[in-house]
């Protein structure tokens, strides 16, 4: 629904039914008008509008139809959210469920949210570097316009400094050194290929585990930590970076992977896949 649909009217009459309904019909609206917000003091209502007359900008109304009054309707007035984004309204609405929610967003345009069905978007990745990834990439995908879907996102984040506690070797290998990670026992990195004066522990995914071997000619205790792995069989779509993905994206179930490097059309290509279908 664009917002030159809606309409914003200050009124001076008390919003309940018999106000609206006695009180709108006399008013003209302009020819695209759908809604009507009406807004007495803090309080507010929405209502529909069905119009007679085929000519002009302008048409009387001829009936109205309650969306919500006052004791059902919030206000959020937040400049950041795009009240043309559905993902970005499927947000609101679920902070306010059950509620109608006037939204005076981006540009001072005004929207509302009604009875809206939110999808539930599990997005699971690695840390440290934070944010994650892929945290970014979702939020960046949700708000280009190219996802029309009521999504809203969930973070799960694999925090790699948490597993340091398990390691029972003298030391521990990382991935790879632009995480940044540390740790108070000597420390090494998968990437960096290095000698090793330590027995380590491997935190890693399966790609790690193979490269360690390949490059080591042994196995080590080895820490799973591949975001694939940790999505729970619960039925949430789900997605994730995967190392084993090269580009685009794969579907399996309800987890969508895309690649490591993963860039925002991909992402947004994949969620897209994973919500194909579902209204």
């Amino acid at each position: 629904m664009h917002c030159k649909d809606i309409s914003l009217h200050d009124v001076d009459f008390p919003l309940t039914e018999n106000c609206i309904s006695e009180t709108v019909p006399a008013w003209e609206v302009y020819v695209r008008t759908e809604y009507l917000v009406l807004r007495n003091g803090k309080e507010l209502a929405v209502v529909r509008v069905s119009k007679e007359g085929s000519d002009g900008l302008f048409r009387k109304v001829k009936d109205v139809e309650i969306v919500s009054l006052p004791k059902d309707t919030v206000f959020v007035s937040d400049p950041q959210i795009d009240v043309l984004n559905v993902p970005a309204l499927a947000s609101v609405q679920n902070r306010h469920p059950g509620m109608t929610v006037v939204i005076e967003g981006m540009f001072s345009y005004i929207s509302f949210v009604h009875d809206m069905d939110t999808m539930r978007l599990r997005a699971v990745d690695n840390i440290p570097p934070g944010p994650s990834r892929l945290r970014v990439l979702v939020g960046t995908a949700l708000s280009s316009g190219l996802i029309d879907r009521p999504v809203v996102p969930e973070y799960t984040d694999i925090d790699l400094t948490e597993k340091i506690r398990c390691v029972g070797t003298e030391a521990v290998m990382f991935p790879c050194r632009v995480s940044g990670l540390k740790a108070d026992m000597p420390f090494y990195f998968l990437d960096a290929a290095t000698e090793m004066e330590h027995e380590v522990t491997l935190i890693g995914c399966d790609l790690s585990d193979r490269i360690f071997r390949a490059l080591y000619r042994k196995s080590a205790p080895f820490i799973n930590v591949c975001p694939a792995d940790a999505v729970p069989n619960d039925g949430v779509r789900t997605i994730v970076r995967c190392c084993g993905v090269k580009e685009g994206h794969a579907i399996e179930g309800n987890t969508a992977k895309v690649p490591w490097g993963a860039t925002v059309p991909e992402v947004i290509d994949a969620i897209n896949a994973l919500f194909k279908g579902s209204e």
